[in-house]
């Protein structure tokens, strides 16, 4: 897949702009438009991350969810006593 790059203008406080040419300075980027770029992917997948997390949360308070999980375990519960039934005796 081809990167196209987008030419554009951002308005920053002049704080962040200023840490911005440090790290730059520092190594931590090649460029001011690296920088940006890479903190904008830190940004969006931190974003995408919470959603997964609340999607996951809204599980807790699912009954439908919550009981298919208890099946579900009660189904594995002798697979998983005779699974570490012999583990325990290989040791």
């Amino acid at each position: 897949m081809e990167n196209i790059t987008v030419r554009t203008t951002l308005a920053l406080p002049s704080e962040l702009l200023e840490a911005t040419d440090r790290a730059v300075r520092e190594g931590k980027a090649k460029s001011r438009n690296e920088f940006v770029a890479l903190a904008l992917r830190h940004e969006l997948a931190a974003q995408k991350r919470a959603d997964i997390d609340a999607a996951f949360a809204g599980m807790a308070d699912d009954v439908e969810y919550q009981a298919e999980v208890v099946k579900i375990s009660n189904e594995f519960a002798t697979a998983d006593w005779e699974s570490f039934q012999i583990g325990e005796s290989q040791q």
